[in-house]
């Protein structure tokens, strides 16, 4: 089993806070910019209400 220290990270673009890469992002890594489904759907209704 991998260290989850030895992971790759990334910092997420609503947060702000480090996250670690996990098996279910393996395929989609590279598009990954978010932690979480509540950081995604922050964003989303953010960028809504901008508008």
């Amino acid at each position: 089993m991998t260290k989850k220290f030895r992971l790759p990270h990334k910092i997420c673009t609503n947060c702000g806070l480090s996250f670690a890469w996990r098996k279910k992002w393996s395929r989609c890594w590279d598009e990954v910019t978010h932690c979480s489904k509540r950081c995604k759907s922050e964003a989303k209704s953010a960028r809504l209400q901008n508008h």
